[in-house]
């Protein structure tokens, strides 16, 4: 063990190799409280004796600012998309000894800008959140007192660090694949237009159309929520169209979106591939287990959560500034029989 004296839990950290939050822990008599192993105790405590560390003046220092606690905001808890990247950022931070506030701002902005004064008067040490996505002056705000990830969602006209999935290039992929399987009459139903996400997906789908010489209209787009009604509401507007201007394909922007899609569709005897192939946004656990599988663009949910996780903690134990970060995650396209080959 190093025997240099160790001045800050930055040194203790670089020694023992555990984070600043463990050690703190520990070396305030919380370890078996956080469920630290006594190994990793024993190692943390052995480290700051021989290092003549004087853990309580900086424990205590620690304490008062620190609270191990971090908020995650998302805008859709019911969306099982959301669901599970809350289990994976709650599993990420228990695993680095944090807690989590939950917060559900129901796609309302008004309610994020609630939960972000509530997680900071909470004293939590960082918040992780997927905006609403129409506004951002709050945020920028929150972010220039607080550590702050964005997660899924993002801003281009602000500096705040977010990982995302390549929603443009998923987009691009399934699109080409449904053009290579002889469908023109493709209708994209989508989300709310102001995100981040819907602006690219919808971007990918219209410059895709148009790079493989398909006339675009407006009658190719179609929605402007993220949810099952609209989903719904809008495949009830597609199959209202004459048989010629019926669509041979619909790309549904988002998990709900689909179940909406898919309710209609069943509800007016519409065959999947046979009347109209269809291709989903979000894999999803049961989309393999549909009467007809689901071609669906598949996301790294877990690489998401534990990438936010780790972004925020990178923020919170550092003592400067750190410049902004920002990651795209590769999608991958799962080929299953919702899509016909119409050639």
């Amino acid at each position: 063990m190093n025997s240099n004296k160790a001045k800050t839990l930055k040194d203790l950290s670089k020694i023992t190799g555990f984070t600043k939050s463990t050690i703190s822990r520990v070396l305030n008599g919380l370890g078996t409280k956080y469920r630290i192993s006594e190994a990793t105790q024993v190692i943390i405590k052995k480290a700051a004796e021989e290092t003549n560390f004087s853990f309580n003046e900086n424990a205590r220092s620690l304490r008062l600012k620190k609270t191990f606690t971090i908020g995650l905001i998302v805008p859709d808890i019911s969306n099982s998309f959301f669901a599970k990247i809350a289990s994976l950022i709650e599993r990420e931070a228990r695993l680095h000894n944090y807690s989590i506030f939950l917060c559900n701002s129901d796609n309302s902005t008004e309610i994020e800008k609630e939960s972000l004064i509530l997680l900071q008067k909470r004293k939590v040490d960082g918040i992780i959140i997927s905006p609403v996505g129409l506004h951002y002056k709050h945020l920028e705000k929150s972010y220039s007192n607080i550590p702050l990830v964005l997660i899924d969602r993002y801003f281009k006209e602000t500096n705040i660090p977010y990982v995302t999935s390549d929603d443009y290039h998923g987009t691009v992929e399934a699109v080409k694949y449904l053009i290579n399987s002889g469908h023109k009459k493709i209708i994209c139903v989508q989300g709310v237009n102001e995100t981040s996400l819907n602006s690219n997906r919808t971007s990918a789908f219209k410059n895709t159309i148009e790079a493989n010489g398909i006339p675009l209209n407006e009658s190719m787009m179609i929605g402007d929520a993220f949810s099952e009604e609209n989903g719904y509401l809008s495949a009830k507007k597609i199959l209202k169209k004459t048989k010629k201007e019926l669509p041979t394909a619909i790309l549904s922007l988002s998990n709900t979106i689909t179940l909406g899609v898919l309710k209609a569709l069943h509800e007016d005897d519409i065959s999947i591939p046979k009347d109209i192939s269809i291709i989903s946004f979000d894999e999803e656990g049961y989309s393999s287990l549909l009467k007809t599988a689901m071609t669906t663009i598949s996301q790294s949910k877990t690489q998401m959560g534990k990438t936010a996780f780790m972004m925020l903690l990178e923020q919170m134990e550092s003592e400067e500034k750190i410049k902004q970060k920002n990651i795209l995650l590769p999608t991958k396209l799962i080929i299953r029989d919702s899509v016909k080959s119409i050639h």
